[in-house]
């Protein structure tokens, strides 16, 4: 099958007027977790480190970083917001895939809507459908490559996501079905990102570098710069060099019939996502026998094979590495009673307490437990023992976090960079964003301000 071409052809005739209401709405709460997670972490000394790398060597400064007021060109802001929405490992989750969707192809998009703000706005409405339908491409890519493309180490985020960029960014600037198919084929020679990174900086580069690479590759398709016809599927194309494994359907099977964001999920604890179970299980223990650090003797889990192999390391060093440790997680979730971005800092990781509990944390594999459940067996100084299985857990898609949870968890991001009325009025531009005649606003909306920001936003719905 023409895998590549089928793709090609969905992504420039879809029409807007077909995405069901639901999925629309999946849209805005993908938004709105996004700008949370890019704003929160835009004082992280990832950002600023990356910035200080770059800042320089800027082209025209036509484009925004989320909770900064530094401009740079759309590529560098495709990439700084890329990263930094990753940063906190606090982002969406494709659950089927680990794929995190928004922050891809949002950066890629939101810098091209800021340079065509110039020109011509793209509207809310188209730049939501643009979304849509790249985290469709990115999704769909990666199913037809997972679980072996990312056993054999690749960061799938980064590897799909420039193809979901591309798409997004294709899709905004009017790309033809050859010129989105040479889209998709320069977007499949720049895939890249290893997972060897996890636990350092260069991890959250890897959204923003897809960003980047697939705005690169939809801004050469429009000029007609030419790229395989087969990027996808080819002998030698993306799914036969980075994996033992392909199926095309997954890709074109009920195109346009069902959406992958309505599997979107978000995160209420700032870490690897396989982590979760245990720290909702350590945390309700907690909280219900009122618990402290030196009350307990041990802490046995149960878990998915994933949990070891993504977040095993017994010794981190560093708040980064923190959030792939199951062992720090469960100690620091007794100690704060929380997995926030607090959770993980330097000092909390290396907390004397913490760690003397972390080393009593074992987990074992055990088959049939799913990656959003655990067992949690807790043995207690005194000789109790406390048990709680997490058979979903919270933010998973079988028990998702209500709009409610997305503005309570966007404030707790915000807080401190954005003053509050800023803050309400860019949670309203979010929900309503559909609505905008331009979509650049959402860019300027999130710069922080003093005094009473200027934002115009439509009435919301009750």
């Amino acid at each position: 099958m023409d895998v590549t071409r089928t793709l090609a052809k969905f992504i420039v005739s879809h029409k807007a007027a077909d995405v069901p209401q639901a999925v629309r709405h999946e849209g805005a709460r993908s938004l709105l977790n996004w700008v949370a997670c890019a704003v929160g972490a835009s004082r992280h000394q990832t950002v600023k480190r990356t910035l200080a790398a770059l800042y320089d060597l800027s082209g025209p400064r036509d484009a925004t970083i989320l909770g900064r007021r530094e401009r740079v060109d759309i590529f560098q802001a495709a990439l700084m917001n890329g990263t930094t929405s990753h940063t906190f490992d606090f982002d969406d989750t494709h659950m089927k895939t680990v794929i995190h969707p928004s922050g891809p192809v949002l950066s890629a998009i939101l810098a091209l809507a800021e340079r065509q703000s110039l020109r011509t706005p793209v509207s809310g409405r188209d730049f939501l459908h643009a979304f849509i339908l790249g985290v469709e491409t990115e999704c769909r890519i990666g199913l037809s490559v997972f679980p072996h493309h990312y056993d054999a180490g690749w960061h799938i985020t980064a590897t799909a996501g420039v193809f979901g960029a591309a798409a997004a960014a294709g899709r905004l600037l009017k790309l033809n079905e050859q010129q989105m198919v040479w889209a998709l084929g320069t977007a499949a020679t720049q895939a890249c990102g290893i997972r060897e990174t996890f636990g350092s900086m260069a991890k959250p580069l890897h959204p923003g570098i897809a960003a980047r690479n697939g705005l690169l590759s939809a801004l050469l398709a429009k000029k007609n710069v030419t790229s395989a016809e087969q990027g996808i599927e080819g002998r030698r194309g993306f799914a036969a060099i980075l994996s033992t494994k392909f199926d095309p359907d997954a890709i074109t099977a009920g195109l346009g019939r069902t959406w992958e964001i309505s599997a979107n999920s978000y995160k209420p604890y700032a870490c690897g996502v396989v982590i979760h179970p245990a720290i909702d299980g350590c945390i309700q223990l907690r909280n219900e026998h009122k618990l402290k650090l030196d009350d307990i003797e041990r802490i046995d889990l149960k878990v998915h094979p994933l949990v070891l192999e993504l977040t095993g390391r017994r010794t981190p060093k560093s708040g980064l590495e923190g959030k792939f440790s199951v062992f720090h997680s469960c100690a620091a979730a007794i100690l704060l009673g929380e997995g926030g971005e607090a959770a993980y800092s330097d000092a909390i990781v290396r907390n004397p307490r913490v760690i003397a509990l972390r080393d009593r944390v074992q987990a074992k594999v055990q088959a049939g437990v799913a990656e959003d459940q655990m067992h949690i067996t807790m043995t207690l100084k005194d000789g109790r023992v406390l048990k709680k299985y997490i058979e979903h857990v919270i933010g998973s898609v079988a028990r998702p976090m209500s709009d409610a949870d997305l503005e309570a968890k966007f404030r707790a991001l915000v807080k401190g960079i954005l003053p509050p009325v800023q803050t309400e009025k860019l949670i309203e531009v979010c929900w309503n964003f559909g609505k905008l005649k331009n979509a650049a606003q959402i860019a300027s909306a999130a710069v922080p301000v003093r005094g009473k920001p200027k934002v115009k936003t439509p009435a919301r719905k009750k």
